[in-house]
């Protein structure tokens, strides 16, 4: 939220629990349904989940659900880079996870890569005071 404040957007919290959304930016023309993810930097890539998964719920009717028609973008923080990352959901797979590429690719495929650099939008240092977000 701090990084999303200092790129100019006014950040709101939904009232109730468990909407589909975290967030709603406001960039003072139009409103954005945001769901925060944490990502994991591994093989290269910051890989991150895009559905929500409801297995441990005894007897689940569905044990994944993607946000498809629910959010506009996946706000990913990742802490093994410090860097905050803005994804439009229509820029990545919706059934399980997303990657963002922070390495090359070692087979040097570059055709349908999904650059991190492309998405990030700020870096937070966190220190033992307090967390920092820096553009």
């Amino acid at each position: 939220m701090l990084v999303l404040e200092s790129c100019g957007f006014r950040v709101y919290l939904p009232f109730s629990e468990n909407t589909r959304c975290d967030l709603v930016l406001d960039d003072g023309v139009h409103l954005a349904r945001v769901q925060c993810k944490s990502g994991r930097l591994r093989d290269g890539a910051i890989r991150f989940k895009t559905c929500s998964s409801y297995a441990h719920h005894p007897h689940p009717k569905i044990e994944k659900r993607d946000y498809l028609g629910e959010i506009d973008y996946f706000a990913v923080y990742c802490q093994e880079t410090g860097g905050v990352y803005l994804v439009p959901i229509e820029d990545v797979r919706t059934k399980r996870q997303a990657a963002l590429r922070v390495e090359a690719a070692r087979n040097r495929q570059r055709r349908l890569i999904r650059s991190a650099v492309r998405y990030q939008v700020g870096h937070v240092l966190l220190s033992a005071q307090k967390p920092v977000a820096l553009l």
